[in-house]
């Protein structure tokens, strides 16, 4: 018993700290901001009353944030369509060899290093509704170009104005998950490709039964990692349009929301908003989890 004790004592004593923050700074935080979802705190004044369910009940049957939810479906649909297409592309050129691989790789990678803060400022003026004589940004260079019958009002569009801020995203993290493909090609023996060859397979059944199905996993992480990214997208579009009904997301109405001293329905937004992170991440880490055992 004592050597157990001796053996596990270490280890304990070297998480405790984490834990103990961890345990403060996130699970006794969602504990409260669950609470406060359930309250009647409405302003300023503490909380009187346990509603329960009603304030979920109100939320979810309102006009307003159904409109900031199909928003943000929108949006996740593009961000996650784009980045994996364009990741997916340029992990493939870098694959089949190409000249100053380095710098593709760099330049690739480096709108990552970018915060959505300062990207959104840039892409604020890219996305500029002005059209015609008034015309900056791509509008402009559409003018310019004699393709001025591409002119849009970008994101001032209702709802589908949100795959116009799914631009910026798509530029920003492309690169991310072109890392995570090159890294997943590059983990592929040359000698399963040479077997398959040799075998007589074609270009395209080399891909589809044996180049694609060992990319499966890579593949799902990245999806995994842009989509939660994508429901928690906030500072983006704050910094592009600010907090507006045409691009509101569940992020944004929250922010409104709590700066309008209206705890209780902020509080519910982001226990709804941590909902969905969650519906997408648990499944993926119980397949991990599984996955890890039947490999053992």
């Amino acid at each position: 018993m004592r050597r157990g004790i001796r053996n596990w004592g270490p280890p304990l004593l070297l998480i405790s700290p984490t834990v103990v923050l961890i345990g403060i700074f996130v699970y006794v935080l969602i504990g409260i901001n669950t609470s406060v979802s359930m309250s009647n705190r409405y302003d300023l004044r503490p909380a009187t009353e346990f509603v329960g369910l009603q304030n979920y009940v109100e939320l979810l049957t309102e006009p307003r944030f159904l409109h900031s939810l199909v928003n943000l479906g929108v949006f996740t649909v593009c961000f996650i369509a784009g980045t994996m297409v364009f990741g997916f592309i340029w992990a493939w050129l870098l694959d089949k060899g190409v000249s100053a691989e380095g710098v593709f790789r760099s330049v690739y990678l480096f709108p990552m290093a970018v915060s959505f803060v300062a990207s959104g400022v840039v892409w604020r003026w890219l996305l500029n509704a002005a059209e015609g004589d008034r015309a900056s940004g791509l509008n402009r260079i559409f003018d310019n170009l004699g393709l001025g019958f591409l002119q849009n009002s970008w994101w001032s569009t209702p709802v589908w104005g949100m795959a116009a801020i799914a631009m910026p995203a798509i530029w920003q993290l492309s690169g991310y998950v072109m890392a995570l493909f090159l890294s997943g090609f590059r983990g592929i023996p040359e000698e399963l490709r040479e077997a398959a060859r040799m075998d007589g397979a074609s270009e395209w059944k080399l891909y589809r039964y044996v180049i694609f199905p060992q990319l499966s996993p890579v593949a799902l992480s990245a999806l995994i990692i842009v989509g939660h990214m994508s429901l928690k997208v906030f500072d983006l579009i704050m910094a592009i349009t600010g907090a507006i009904y045409p691009t509101e997301v569940p992020a944004t109405y929250m922010w409104v929301t709590l700066t309008s001293n209206d705890y209780a329905k902020s509080a519910t937004i982001a226990t709804v908003l941590l909902v969905l992170v969650c519906i997408v991440i648990i499944p993926y880490l119980i397949h991990t989890s599984r996955a890890e055992r039947n490999s053992r």
